[in-house]
């Protein structure tokens, strides 16, 4: 695993990445999530505060807030900040963002062939860090682009997002180490 310095870089690296993936302020009304800027939800924004928030204070979220987010909930939280591979990590990370980490890390956990339990503790990070990183970023992409292809089919009304989650999982696959 690389050094805490450059964790921080690189968690640093990803959630700026994710930022400028989400984009600001959206209130479409065929998503799930409600209104989001910076990708953070009404629904996460006011688990983070531990009150209740208005679509106003989703409207005025700061960056540096959506960063501490991102940190806690997304990164830290899950404990993908301890996947030893970078790209596999910004992957897992961006799958939590997208479809909730318990689903990421379920993903990981299949792919490393470990109880996908939802939770990352020591006997999946010993499997995931010691096994080979750029197999296991093409299994959690893989599972990423068949979860997407059966919510679609299931709940068509998330077919206006389809384009965009391509996009999003392209990127990733030109990106696959």
């Amino acid at each position: 695993m690389a050094s805490s310095h450059l964790t921080e870089i690189l968690v640093d690296r990803i959630i700026g990445d994710i930022i400028a993936r989400e984009g600001g302020f959206v209130d479409h009304p065929a998503d799930r999530g409600g209104p989001t800027k910076f990708g953070i939800t009404r629904q996460t924004l006011a688990e983070h505060r531990g009150r209740d928030v208005s679509i106003e204070d989703v409207r005025n979220i700061t960056m540096d807030e959506a960063r501490e987010i991102y940190a806690a909930r997304y990164i830290r939280g899950p404990r993908f900040d301890q996947i030893g591979h970078p790209a596999l990590m910004a992957l897992v990370v961006d799958c939590g963002v997208l479809h909730g980490t318990r689903r990421a890390t379920r993903w990981l956990q299949v792919a490393a062939g470990v109880k996908d339990d939802g939770v990352v503790g020591p006997l999946t990070l010993r499997a995931v860090n010691g096994g080979d990183g750029p197999a296991l970023y093409r299994r959690v992409l893989a599972s990423r682009c068949r979860f997407i292809g059966t919510l679609v089919t299931r709940q068509p009304s998330q077919a206006v997002f389809a384009a965009g989650w391509a996009n999003r999982v392209a990127r990733f696959i030109e990106d696959t180490p």
